[in-house]
C-alpha cells in the first residue's frame, strides 16, 4: 500500500476525532481501511507460508498453515 494512502488513513483519523468526518468521508476511510487490512493479511500470509524450521534430524521442514497458527498463538502464551 502506498505511503499517501497510510497518510491519508491516519488523516481521517486525525478528523474523525477532532471534528468528525462527512459521509464521503467515512466511505472513503472504510475504502481505505479495507484495502489497508487485505494487504496487511496478504503480507502476514506470506511471511507464515515461508516458515521453515530445522527438525532434529536437520531437515528443513515447512509449516502447514494450521502448524503456523498453532505455533504463534503457542509463543503469545509464553
Amino acid at each position: 500500500m502506498e505511503q499517501e494512502k497510510i497518510d491519508r488513513i491516519n488523516a481521517l483519523a486525525r478528523k474523525a476525532k477532532s471534528e468528525g468526518l462527512t459521509a464521503p468521508e467515512l466511505e472513503e476511510q472504510r475504502l481505505l481501511r479495507e484495502e489497508y487490512i487485505a494487504v496487511f493479511r496478504r503480507n502476514m500470509r506470506r511471511q507464515l507460508e515461508a516458515i521453515v524450521y530445522v527438525d532434529e534430524e536437520g531437515n528443513e521442514v515447512q509449516l502447514t498453515r494450521r502448524e503456523q497458527v498453532t505455533r504463534i498463538r503457542l509463543e503469545r502464551l509464553n
